[in-house]
């Protein structure tokens, strides 16, 4: 991650200008907070996400992490305007990032199973937050697209993500003919994981999150390292690499005390450790 671990543990007493935070049990919703823009992707707002994410990466007791936006979308792509020097709100505290931040990137190497909320529409740049997150629970009334070729531009970095969560050609054909699709044909391209209606789009996301935090913490931080890393390396790296990581799983507490507790016909009480 950018920031580490003793940077990024301070983050109760950071202000934020893009995003708001908020912890709760072992969840950590964050909320791109720029309504009036869309929630247009700003580098303030994606510094500010990097920060927030690295603390969910190095925080033991956070085991998932929702990503939700305020207002009628979710996120209408980059914000231009302040990529090319228009003046952003001054009163965040969060320090310079340290290096280049690219927002699939960070969803997939917080560690932590990434549910994004998606309530409205998702424009251009918005797709690599989707493309990063493990699940996508949207309403079905949200709406999908890539309109940069009508613009003369081509989503390079978001070719990129669709390859890896959609078909090559489909990929290509999205690209190509700048499509706009509603959350029903999104699930089924890979966009979405999960649709349902507006009204009961809390309730789905909370349902998973309260599922995917009672799961072994240790293990699921291990298999998201494991699942990310094995895009990197050759074919035949990957499963003598998987064995490996399966090795520091088997010697983690947590994979101990569920050995214990499936011997035991008990519920297992995890620690992250």
């Amino acid at each position: 991650m950018l920031y580490p671990a003793e940077q990024a543990a301070t983050l109760p007493q950071q202000r934020f200008a893009a995003i708001r935070v908020s912890e709760r049990g072992h969840l950590l919703t964050i909320t791109l907070d720029r309504p009036a823009q869309k929630n247009a992707l700003s580098p303030l707002l994606i510094r500010e996400l990097a920060f927030a994410l690295s603390y969910a990466h190095h925080e033991r007791n956070v085991r998932a992490v929702v990503l939700e936006a305020a207002g009628d979308t979710f996120c209408a792509g980059a914000d231009l305007k302040a990529f090319f020097g228009a003046a952003e709100a001054t009163d965040s505290s969060i320090p310079p990032e340290p290096g280049e931040i690219l927002p699939a990137e960070l969803l997939r190497k917080v560690h932590r199973p990434v549910i994004a909320r998606v309530q409205g529409d998702v424009f251009a740049g918005g797709f690599l937050l989707i493309c990063g997150a493990a699940y996508v629970v949207a309403a079905e009334t949200a709406r999908f697209g890539l309109p940069e070729v009508k613009r003369g531009i081509w989503p390079m970095q978001v070719m990129a993500s669709l390859a890896e969560v959609m078909p090559p050609r489909k990929a290509l054909d999205f690209c190509l003919r700048a499509r706009t699709v509603l959350a029903p044909e999104a699930l089924e391209l890979g966009l979405a994981t999960h649709v349902v209606p507006p009204d009961a789009l809390d309730g789905a996301v909370q349902g998973l999150a309260a599922e995917l935090c009672a799961q072994a913490p240790a293990a699921v931080r291990l298999g998201l390292q494991a699942f990310d890393e094995m895009r990197r390396k050759a074919p035949d790296e990957v499963h003598p690499y998987l064995r490996q990581m399966l090795q520091q799983v088997l010697l983690t507490r947590d994979a101990q005390e569920g050995i214990r507790a499936f011997a035991e016909k008990r519920k297992p009480v995890w620690t992250g450790e």
